[in-house]
């Protein structure tokens, strides 16, 4: 289907020959040749035009990517535990994931990308950089947890107006989820802060890793333990690399390692008393 307004203007049907040009055959001609040749510029200006659109489209697919993972994971939970949990559990992992998307904007990291889902791996982000040093990353790291947590504070809050206890199980899985996450070993957001306090802490979490194993042998887990202890190999080679770029970034102040060894510890200490007293029993 053909758009006549990106064509160039007819020239009137007439005879070179006749009175009516005032002998002007020749500059008729030419301007038939000029827009002759001009009509494949038109049709290129037209198509870049048009092709704006598309390229506009472009920018929201990372947006479409998220949605698209997140509606997934939904259906992916709702499967198991209904549509309402779906929903609950994918919107706090939306929360956990953004608190690292606002820590990396602070830490003038301006490429995180938008979270994507991973049924029942949880969710994820990435950027090309987790800041300047090894205390940007445990920020990066904490904000997660630390933001999650006060969603999963809000399903409480919810729990007490209401008295339904769907929201103290929420909020039962929110905090379970981010204590996880702080375990100090491999991808996990406790490996970031560990980076801060001194990376021999993540053999600690190799042993946490393995101990959740043997308590809870089920294929996620193993999962994500394996991937877990092959990351943290590969960061405490990296570590042990003797690399002066990489001493410098793990060379951070005193008072730095402090605030984040005082959040970390002060995080999981509220977080399992939080989950102790939203723990819910079960008559199975």
């Amino acid at each position: 289907m053909s758009d006549d307004r990106w064509l160039p203007p007819r020239a009137p049907a007439t005879d070179p020959q006749t009175p009516e040009d005032g002998g002007s055959g020749a500059s008729s001609w030419r301007d038939g040749l000029l827009g002759k040749l001009a009509a494949p510029f038109i049709a290129v200006v037209a198509f870049f035009s048009k092709i704006k659109v598309v390229l506009i489209a472009l920018t929201k697919v990372k947006f479409l990517v998220s949605a698209g993972s997140m509606l997934v994971s939904i259906v992916a939970y709702a499967s198991i535990w209904g549509w309402k949990f779906g929903v609950g559990f994918v919107l706090l992992l939306l929360v956990h994931e953004y608190g690292h998307v606002i820590q990396l904007r602070r830490e003038g990291v301006k490429d995180a990308s938008a979270p994507i889902f991973i049924p029942f791996l949880g969710a994820l982000i990435w950027s090309k950089s987790l800041g300047g040093d090894a205390a940007a990353e445990a920020r990066v790291g904490l904000a997660g947890p630390i933001l999650g947590s006060i969603g999963a504070g809000v399903c409480v809050v919810v729990y007490a107006l209401t008295g339904n206890e769907f929201w103290q199980a929420l909020a039962f899985t929110g905090f379970f989820l981010n204590l996880f996450n702080l375990l100090p070993v491999g991808f996990l957001d406790g490996a970031r802060a560990a980076a801060a306090l001194s990376p021999w802490v993540w053999l600690l979490g190799v042993f946490g890793i393995v101990l959740l194993i043997l308590v809870f042998p089920n294929p996620i887990i193993i999962l994500i333990g394996v991937l877990a202890i092959w990351e943290t190999y590969r960061r405490f080679k990296q570590f042990r690399s003797g690399d002066p770029a990489i001493k410098a970034y793990y060379s951070i102040a005193r008072r730095d390692r402090i605030a984040i060894a005082a959040t970390y510890l002060i995080l999981i200490v509220v977080l399992v008393v939080a989950m102790d007293v939203t723990h819910l029993e079960r008559d199975l």
